[in-house]
């Protein structure tokens, strides 16, 4: 697949969601990398603001890898039972814990290949890590980013695999570290699913989805 969107637009689209969100951040909330790392396990499937919910109420009780263990399966169960696939992310997190605790002296390892080792752990979620938690340039492709990336011609793929690496190939150096959290809000406010808000969009000119697929507004 050839990429449909030159060097200069792609900057200025970056420069512009720069600009509308300077210091952009994840809306889960965390005060450390192991929080973080609990709060995207368990957001699979979820929105944020249910996971928020929950660890609003777990992590003043069990914030780390040994309490949150010592809770176990089913103590873990009772702080997470709104969020959807709750049991089997009960049982990833204790797991995952147990192998933080023993492996790693309950820190939150730093390479994507020892995140993934852990249970309930996926490449978009060790992205969300790396890149939140560490600074690393690193790309987390959900479903609003795949979108934006292929509606947009950003970096279209046809995979997420794809799409996150073409994504990491062509964003300016100087917006990577953010570009993960401007697409995922941008695709969660402005191109949405169903009815993007194509005339409220600060990308709207630069965009090259097709005008016949744009909703009329």
């Amino acid at each position: 697949m050839i990429d449909a969107m030159n060097k200069q637009k792609r900057t200025e689209i970056f420069a512009r969601l720069k600009a509308q969100r300077p210091h952009p951040e994840t809306e889960l909330k965390y005060s450390s990398p192991f929080e973080l790392l609990v709060a995207v396990t368990l957001s699979a499937q979820a929105t944020d603001v249910g996971v928020n919910k929950a660890t609003d109420k777990l992590f003043p009780v069990a914030n780390t890898p040994e309490a949150i263990y010592a809770l176990g399966v089913d103590g873990l169960k009772h702080y997470i039972k709104t969020i959807g696939l709750f049991n089997s992310k009960a049982e990833n997190v204790i797991k995952a814990c147990r192998i933080l605790i023993d492996k790693h002296d309950s820190v939150v390892p730093q390479t994507r290949e020892e995140l993934e080792e852990l249970p309930g752990v996926g490449r978009k979620t060790a992205n969300v890590v790396l890149n939140t938690a560490f600074g690393q340039p690193a790309m987390a492709v959900d479903t609003h980013i795949f979108r934006v990336s292929n509606r947009t011609r950003i970096a279209p793929g046809k995979n997420v695999v794809e799409v996150e690496k073409r994504l990491m190939r062509v964003i300016p150096d100087e917006y990577i570290i953010d570009a993960h959290h401007w697409l995922i809000l941008h695709g969660r406010y402005t191109c949405i699913a169903r009815k993007p808000k194509c005339g409220s969009c600060i990308i709207e000119d630069l965009c090259e989805m097709p005008m016949s697929q744009r909703p009329d507004y």
